[in-house]
């Protein structure tokens, strides 16, 4: 079977760049013949590894969807997508699934194709009537699923995965808590409120050892390293770039801190959680409930509740033998139900069930 993974841009350093190239590596694994397409090309190099039988292609001369001039804005939301969609369909006939991970649309589809799309963003951002043309559309966590059923009736939920479950535990004897993720405009991670949080946490003379470590980079982090000195908290914040080791930030943490506004199905936190990290985290869309089980793999905070969120995390700083319990807890969640076994097993399900509509 010939499979084609669609991208944005295969060169950025996000969450779903990521998850392209690991489903790229794993459908390749199982014997199918693989390729990404990307549509722009930022970056120099690819962030993420993909094995050597995977074939990758950038589409050249594309125009910038996120243009803000008014009459390139008009003809790319327009004419230029069609455009794209009859390219793709003459050039991608031998391909028997197409697996849409970006802003374009098969408005020209091949009769032997199925068409996929993996809806990598929350209900409100990701739902369009155009979601209709797919063969099949798949959200990655069940918190929304009730509104997804009520516009398309062929939807399915096939969560990210992990390629490896590391044998390694973090160590939780240190004092430090971790949070990582792209210092976006928006403030998107709310890193902002995170700090505000540790502000709080700090005012407890008991917790004055601990160290917050956020990894990321981006257009906020000038505003984030502001706060942190208008707060005082230069001793007990660290900033650090983003990295491709970031194995070693997860095994020297204790606590993994999320407080995004909204997520997809976060791979940090699944990252977090396979090390055997206590998570803590907003319950916020979509999938970060999905992967905390309250009061047993950490603590899901009701969202904005910034009191709560300081006295569960209070709780995790102070009892070391509750975050070996829910790391411990965590890790094994992880293994039965998002490893890439289990989770390809749906991919696998689902093409099945496609080949029997052809």
């Amino acid at each position: 079977m010939k499979i084609l993974l669609t991208a944005n841009d295969i060169t950025g350093k996000g969450g779903v760049e990521r998850v392209v190239c690991n489903l790229a590596n794993a459908f390749d694994e199982l014997g199918f013949e693989v390729e990404i397409l990307s549509f722009y090309q930022n970056g120099k190099e690819l962030l993420y590894s993909l094995n050597p039988k995977v074939k990758l292609t950038f589409l050249k001369g594309v125009l910038d969807i996120h243009t803000k001039k008014p009459f390139l804005r008009f003809f790319t939301k327009t004419l230029y997508r069609f455009y794209l969609a009859y390219k793709m369909k003459q050039r991608y006939k031998d391909k028997e699934i197409i697996i849409y991970n970006c802003y374009f649309y098969p408005y020209f589809k091949n009769k032997n194709t199925k068409y996929i799309k993996i809806h990598h963003q929350v209900f409100k951002r990701s739902y369009s009537f155009k979601n209709k043309i797919f063969d099949a559309n798949i959200i990655l966590a069940r918190k929304e699923i009730n509104r997804w059923q009520k516009k398309l009736n062929n939807i399915s939920i096939i969560p990210n995965f992990l390629p490896i479950i590391p044998k390694e535990n973090a160590n939780l004897h240190s004092k430090i808590v971790l949070s990582i993720g792209r210092m976006s405009e928006n403030d998107e991670k709310r890193f902002l409120y995170l700090i505000e949080i540790w502000q709080k946490i700090q005012e407890d003379e008991s917790l004055k050892e601990w160290k917050l470590h956020i990894v990321g980079d981006g257009n906020l982090k000038g505003q984030i390293q502001a706060k942190i000195k208008a707060l005082n908290l230069e001793n007990s914040i660290i900033l650090k770039p983003f990295t491709q080791e970031i194995q070693k930030e997860y095994l020297n943490a204790s606590i993994y801190a999320m407080t995004s506004r909204n997520e997809g199905l976060p791979m940090v936190l699944l990252e977090a959680s396979s090390y055997a990290l206590a998570c803590i985290g907003f319950d916020v869309l979509t999938g970060v409930s999905d992967i905390i089980d309250d009061e047993k793999t950490g603590f899901l905070i009701q969202d904005n509740d910034l009191n709560s969120y300081v006295n569960k995390l209070t709780i995790l700083m102070n009892d070391e033998n509750l975050r070996v319990q829910m790391g411990r807890n965590a890790k094994e969640k992880i293994k039965n139900e998002f490893s890439k076994e289990v989770v390809m097993q749906k991919w696998i399900q689902l093409f099945e069930k496609q080949n029997q509509s052809l």
